[in-house]
């Protein structure tokens, strides 16, 4: 992981030409939607998805959008996404619904997570004119965006944590604002079943993977932040892994089969280079989702791993080693080596999994920086530059000078998000590797 970035917090301070041509490349994007394919439970995304990621300061943290989009950009790299985050603090359902048009009209995309609730349910206990708000905006909201042939992936709020949500100065305790949560949660649910839109539960994840977190490493752990409202980025893995999953990744990320009296082979992203005297070469295009954090800090993705299935589910590279001369092998990757029984390796290890840090982890560094340079950028260009530009348009409406320059800077400011998003696409890179396997001793 990058160690520069580390997944921290960070304050919140469009592929190609003049807005024309970005305009006309905008509306091709929409001709390959849906964006998921027709097959029952299938659920699989297409090529060319244009991802905006919308919700509320959780959202504007900029840390599982950031998770998202490197999982879009180094482990689904054949699917060539393009992302934009659309976080803001303080927003609810209605606030994005007032919005939406005037700033989705930048990025045209082809799929929207939403993730709201958080600030619908107003800190208060649950009441049913909450949930009718909530509902009717969020409905709203998933209407426009299926009228324009783009697939929302619905979301409820997560969770406050039970130790450090603090009420904001109003009497309400943690499990009485989680139970508003749930309410709100469940009422997404129902809103996507009706919608036939894909959903996720995230409050329900969020409540189950805090539970074992804090029974294994101790009350004082925090998953929804030290707020108890905004995760630090072990808890934004949790959002991560349920919009991933919300989307239909299987999580195969291609496999690497060593046979010592047979064919080998890479498949899946990755070329065998070679095989020799227990010694591959291996050239992969795409990455596995890499973690080098403090396994024992909330400031870390890592330190959540061993309570939420995502190497498992998401993020398998997988090694498989058939007819090893001994019956324990040592197989060393990068600078990280380990011993694995024969049985294991015929059947299969998960290199993304067994080996942290592995030879991917400056590669994924790099390109995690341009992202997150690029989200950053995404804030002031909406929350800011645009709004900004929009007052400016409805105040000057019959100044043609006046709006021809804005016409000016809106292009300006697209042609500096399209500059940003092709060094995100520029700094991936293939990766060559080498997998060493020798017998252990016993």
């Amino acid at each position: 992981m990058n160690h520069k970035i580390k997944r921290r917090i960070t304050n919140a301070t469009f592929c190609r030409h003049a807005r024309r041509l970005f305009a006309a490349l905008l509306g091709l994007s929409l001709i390959v939607a849906p964006v998921f394919s027709a097959g029952a439970g299938e659920s699989l995304l297409l090529k060319y998805v244009r991802l905006a990621i919308a919700g509320d300061s959780i959202t504007e943290q900029k840390i599982y959008s950031r998770d998202l989009e490197m999982y879009l950009t180094v482990c689904q790299p054949q699917l060539e996404a393009c992302v934009f985050q659309f976080g803001s603090g303080g927003e609810t359902a209605g606030g994005f619904l007032s919005r939406m048009d005037a700033d989705l009209k930048y990025f045209k995309p082809t799929m929207v997570t939403l993730c709201y609730g958080m600030n619908d349910g107003h800190y208060h206990a649950y009441e049913p004119s909450i949930g009718g708000a909530y509902e009717k905006a969020l409905a709203e909201i998933i209407s426009k965006l299926k009228s324009e042939n783009v697939q929302p992936v619905v979301s409820g709020p997560g969770a406050v944590d039970t130790e450090y949500f603090k009420s904001r100065g109003l009497s309400v305790p943690c499990d009485v604002y989680n139970q508003t949560l749930q309410e709100l949660s469940a009422i997404a649910g129902r809103v996507a079943v009706s919608n036939q839109c894909p959903q996720v539960d995230l409050h329900g994840l969020m409540l189950e993977v805090l539970s074992k977190a804090k029974l294994a490493l101790g009350q004082d752990y925090d998953v929804c932040g030290r707020d108890g409202v905004h995760p630090h980025p072990n808890g934004h893995l949790i959002m991560a892994d349920a919009f991933l999953k919300g989307m239909g990744f299987d999580g195969d990320l291609g496999t690497v089969t060593l046979d010592y009296q047979g064919k080998s082979s890479a498949e899946g992203g990755h070329v065998l280079k070679s095989f020799d005297h227990g010694q591959a070469v291996v050239e992969s295009h795409r990455y596995p989702f890499c973690f080098s954090g403090d396994i024992h800090s909330t400031n870390s993705a890592d330190s959540i791993l061993p309570f939420l299935p995502f190497n498992s589910d998401l993020n398998r590279l997988t090694l498989v080693v058939k007819h090893a001369p001994s019956e324990k092998m040592k197989v060393t990757w990068g600078e990280q080596q380990k011993v694995f029984s024969k049985a294991d390796l015929e059947k299969g290890i998960n290199l993304a999994a067994e080996f942290n840090p592995n030879p991917f982890n400056a590669d994924f560094e790099r390109v995690e920086t341009a992202v997150a340079a690029k989200q950053a950028y995404e804030t002031d260009m909406i929350k800011n530059m645009a709004h900004g530009l929009r007052a400016v348009r409805n105040s000057y409406q019959q100044d043609k000078e006046a709006m021809a320059a804005v016409d000016l800077l809106d292009r300006k400011m697209i042609e500096r998000w399209e500059d940003l998003n092709a060094k995100v696409k520029a700094s991936f890179k293939p990766v060559t590797s080498t997998i060493r396997i020798e017998s252990a001793s016993e």
